[in-house]
């Protein structure tokens, strides 16, 4: 697969079409490499030195943000039609990532080395009109997060998160465990379990072993 130009162009043509330009399509399916994340695998760290950017294909990516105590808290989700633009910039400037990316769903992507980020700036539009956007699209999103934090209770907060992901994951049974949703929020275990009873008697969500129902989006 990782150099089968066709099925790789193929699987390009699917979405990003709409985005590129066939001679840049072309150009992606030449050098790009096809690569697929299972659930629950890392696919970037923090830490890491960056060298390439995800296209996605297919799937869900949960980026995280840590601080000095190893406390974790959601930015945002990469899913089809994405990149990770904030990566593009670590690329460009050859910083290492200082965000995690977690893979909640099964992920297929191309990976486009660094070299080629820059040289796509200056030769297509489509690509630099691409970049912009994203790069807009996910410093919205970490508004969004940091606007959450500073002026919504934990409550909104934990529907909202629920909610987000019944988008994100094009389900409306979450398969998730309490222990992760604090994780994501920065807050314990105990607190979520007692607020997730409390949306369930409100109406809003089932709960089961390990799943939760969203009923009222």
């Amino acid at each position: 697969m990782e150099n089968d130009k066709d099925q790789i162009l193929k699987m390009l043509q699917d979405y990003y079409s709409m985005v590129f330009d066939e001679e840049l399509l072309n150009e992606i399916a030449s050098i790009g490499v096809y690569r697929k994340y299972d659930k629950g695998r890392t696919m970037i760290e923090i830490g890491d030195e960056l060298s390439e950017i995800p296209l996605i294909l297919d799937g869900a990516v949960k980026i995280i943000r840590e601080d000095s105590k190893k406390d974790e808290i959601l930015m945002y989700f990469l899913e089809r039609g994405d990149t990770c633009a904030i990566s593009f910039v670590n690329c460009i400037n050859k910083n290492k990532s200082i965000f995690r990316g977690e893979v909640e769903k099964d992920t297929e992507c191309i990976m486009i080395p660094v070299q080629k980020i820059e040289e796509w700036l200056i030769k297509y539009r489509s690509w630099r009109q691409f970049i912009v956007d994203s790069y807009h699209n996910r410093m919205l999103e970490m508004v969004e997060a940091i606007d959450s934090l500073a002026f919504m209770n934990l409550d909104d907060r934990l529907y909202k998160y629920l909610t987000d992901k019944v988008k994100i994951m094009r389900n409306f049974n979450l398969h998730i465990k309490h222990q992760e949703i604090a994780d994501d929020l920065n807050t314990s275990r105990v607190v979520i379990s007692r607020l997730l009873k409390k949306l369930e008697r409100s109406g809003k969500i089932k709960l089961g072993r390990n799943k939760i129902k969203i009923i009222d989006l």
